[in-house]
């Protein structure tokens, strides 16, 4: 497909989702159609250009010439003169950059709701978070807008949007790639991250943005590690650190687990007690004043602006380093570097620590409520990777009642390739989705399904506790919904259907993409198994005509065509 193709889709689905709060600045299309023209002809003529079409979101804490640097604060905002170097390597590979996403402001919050540019919603589903800093790269890329999109991760940031997003998220080595041409967060351990639909193009584009600039004094370079062992061992943690998980995801997680040892992983049970703690200093500790001393004077300087351009929680929490003394952040140096010693004991002789990337996915009213509170429990098992010198993956594992659900691959600095070798262990993993509708075999949308890796797998019918409506969209769909069994005016029945099934990860951008009012949900079929499959909104099915007598879609369309 030629560029040019690529970037005019790619501008009718962000027109057709109307979802303004994931840019903070979007270029104009014919800019980037120009663009797009001069890398055709240069594929044309032979060039070898390896991200050559690539679409791409920059977080808008990171230099992009041509556009200004706001850090999700207006007020802050300025001109760069220059792309940042992890910007400039991706477009001298082909990639083409379309506009700067929204974030929490100066890169403080896990929830992506602090921003005067507004709360980015989820891909999934719009009353829930998008997860943050990076929130609205996440979203953009779940949505299908970009191929790809640059976040930054100091203490989840570049993870936790993609486990609620249903993508891959990419963090690498702290100091693999520059930071230069970052507003900073906490400046020694801020990272450059991918997020990606495909975890091949994702390391692809991480591996690209690699490497010294001349300017940035903590670049380094990686070190060759050796290629996993064939029965290599991976660490989980221990009952008592999985507590408190939103429902349903430790029975997910032990699902991954599960698939991994048939992978032939060894799984082994560590005690984490010691990351966690060092977790704990990245907020509770005198770290926080590393985000003080980046924007600190700024936001003191403008006071006044704090409710309009400064989000309030944002100026709390980096105003909360002040209090802090240098011979506190020596005392949490040492404190940090005993806990690392303790946690590498710990897993020595592991090739990766899983866990879930995050603990729960909340509501906007439920952050909204408690914003700082809500915030730290979506850290648990992030916080500590960049203040002890890990990389990390996060990676999409499933869903959980329709919801996206993630894990996380965590190791030593430089595991980078080989924690994306474990990843694929587990993303090839499938699932099977129930279609009723628009995506059956021969229907209009089934092509989706094609896209996303899927396959046929049988012809089913639900339980006899369904009813089937058809709603009024483009093209027509119908609405599958359960019925209440204690209402004998609302008796269900067999609904026809099929199972499909799809790679974990097209499963993810699959129902990321899928427009309202169609949800994902558990469906009983007639055998007394589950699946996954789509549902309705109760809201959509209010003067829907109810077809459920014709027993399934395919069945209502040819009555329907006989009539005429």
């Amino acid at each position: 497909m030629s560029v040019v193709l690529r970037v005019q889709q790619a501008y009718e689905r962000i027109a057709a989702a109307d979802r303004p709060e994931v840019w903070i600045a979007l270029r104009e299309e014919p800019e980037v159609l120009a663009e797009a023209r001069v890398l055709d002809s240069r594929v044309a003529a032979g060039e070898r250009l390896p991200l050559a079409g690539v679409l791409v979101a920059v977080k808008d804490n990171i230099d992009v010439a041509g556009l200004a640097t706001t850090a999700g604060c207006p007020a802050f905002a300025f001109a760069p003169e220059v792309d940042a170097p992890s910007v400039a390597r991706l477009r001298a590979a082909g990639a083409i950059v379309l506009g700067k996403t929204n974030l929490d402001q100066f890169a403080t919050g896990l929830v992506g709701t602090r921003s005067p540019y507004g709360a980015v919603r989820n891909a999934w589903r719009p009353d829930r978070i998008s997860g943050g800093s990076s929130s609205g790269s996440a979203v953009a890329v779940a949505l299908s807008f970009v191929d790809i999109a640059l976040g930054t991760d100091t203490a989840g940031s570049g993870r936790v949007p993609a486990a609620l997003n249903g993508i891959f998220g990419i963090k690498p080595t702290v100091g693999l790639v520059p930071t230069t041409g970052v507003v900073p967060a906490c400046w020694s351990i801020d990272v450059v991250t991918v997020f990606a639909r495909d975890l091949g193009l994702g390391r692809l584009a991480a591996e690209t943005m690699e490497g010294a600039d001349g300017i940035d004094p903590l670049i380094r370079v990686a070190e060759a590690l050796p290629g996993l062992e064939p029965a290599p061992r991976v660490a989980i943690p221990t009952p008592e650190h999985l507590e408190g998980l939103a429902p349903g995801w430790v029975e997910a997680f032990r699902g991954v687990v599960d698939r991994l040892a048939a992978s032939g992983v060894e799984i082994v049970e560590v005690d984490i007690a010691p990351l966690l703690e060092g977790a704990a200093l990245l907020y509770g500790g005198a770290f926080v004043a590393e985000r003080t001393a980046a924007v600190g004077d700024f936001i003191r300087e403008n006071a006044d602006l704090v409710g309009s351009d400064i989000d309030p929680t944002v100026a709390t929490i980096v105003g909360g380093g002040e209090k802090f003394t240098a011979v506190d952040a020596f005392r949490d140096r040492e404190r940090l570097r005993r806990l690392g010693l303790a946690g590498a004991r710990l897993l020595e002789g592991t090739a990766a620590l899983l866990t879930p990337t995050t603990t729960w996915h909340p509501t906007l009213t439920e952050v909204a409520a408690d914003p700082i509170g809500a915030n730290a429990r979506m850290g648990r098992y992030t916080n500590f990777a960049n203040l002890l010198d890990y990389a990390s993956l996060a990676l999409p594992a499933g869903t959980v009642d329709g919801f996206p659900f993630g894990v996380m691959l965590t190791a030593p600095a430089f595991s980078d390739r080989r924690l994306a070798e474990l990843a694929r262990r587990i993303v090839d993993a499938e699932i099977d989705i129930l279609v009723v509708g628009a995506h059956l075999t021969g229907q209009p949308l089934n092509h989706q399904l094609i896209a996303a890796g899927g396959r046929f797998s049988r012809a089913v019918r639900t339980a006899a506790s369904y009813r089937l409506h058809a709603l009024p969209t483009v093209p027509p769909k119908p609405g599958l919904r359960r019925v209440d069994e204690g209402r004998v005016e609302a008796r269900g029945v067999a609904i026809a259907g099929e199972v499909w099934t799809l790679p974990a990860h097209g499963f993810g951008s699959f129902v990321a993409a899928l427009p309202q009012p169609m949800t994902i949900g558990r469906v009983t079929l007639e055998d007394g198994s589950s699946v996954a499959g789509f549902l309705a909104e109760p809201v959509a099915l209010e003067g829907a005509a109810d077809i459920s007598a014709y027993g399934g879609w395919v069945a209502y369309l040819r009555r329907d065509q006989s009539a005429e």
